[in-house]
């Protein structure tokens, strides 16, 4: 009888813990599409001034002017995003696919936005930076949805030293580890995380506070 009952409080710290990351999970999301912004309005830039993406170069940043007013149609603006990245150069391509994906998901179609991520994480012509993006992303917004396995196998590459998005990897590893009910291993993932001092500030915050949900 005592195994019964530690078997329903660890499902119950597992529970604790995936709502913790339902409640902040986002605040990878956002970092890394800071980041993307980031990267991607410098290259953009480079890429506009080419006279052979200039076409895309203002269909993307007029589409994305217009996602920004009021009363905006979303979804299709990420269909339109779509249609811009069927004919544009590798650079806007890249970029439109994120938009659309990341307007797919927040109007609801989960299935278009992962399928987009997947669409620029097998594009060998997208910069590597983009592609470990997407897989990340990917795995992110598959992850209450999409097999444990196939998770697993997409996010453990970009755990490995020296990948760029490592720690935040690192962060949905341990999820995937709740998922499937490995619990110890996803502390273990975790309490490495927070060790490590190369990570951001935040990434081992939100990694401490997840271990404390599932110790408690």
């Amino acid at each position: 009888m005592p195994d019964i009952f530690d078997e329903l409080q660890e499902d119950l710290r597992a529970e604790r813990a995936r709502q913790f990351w339902l409640r902040y999970g986002g605040l990878l999301a956002g970092l890394a599409l800071l980041v993307l912004l980031g990267v991607g309005g410098w290259q953009g830039w480079r890429w506009y001034e080419n006279r052979g993406a200039e076409a895309a170069g203002s269909a993307f940043m007029a589409l994305h002017r217009s996602t920004e007013r009021q009363g905006a149609d979303l979804a299709d603006a990420a269909r339109r995003f779509d249609a811009i990245a069927a004919d544009a150069p590798v650079g806007y391509r890249t970029l439109s696919l994120f938009r659309a994906a990341a307007l797919k998901d927040e109007t609801g179609d989960k299935a278009g936005a992962l399928a987009d991520y997947d669409r620029i994480a097998n594009d060998r012509d997208a910069d590597p930076l983009y592609r470990d993006l997407a897989s990340l992303m990917w795995v992110l917004h598959g992850l209450d949805t999409t097999d444990p396995a196939a998770l697993a196998a997409r996010i453990t590459p970009l755990t490995v030293a020296g990948a760029p998005w490592r720690a935040s990897a690192q962060e949905l590893q341990a999820l995937i580890a709740v998922r499937r009910g490995e619990t110890a291993e996803a502390r273990r993932v975790l309490q490495a995380l927070v060790a490590d001092t190369t990570a951001p500030r935040g990434v081992r915050d939100r990694a401490a506070r997840l271990m404390a949900q599932l110790e408690g």
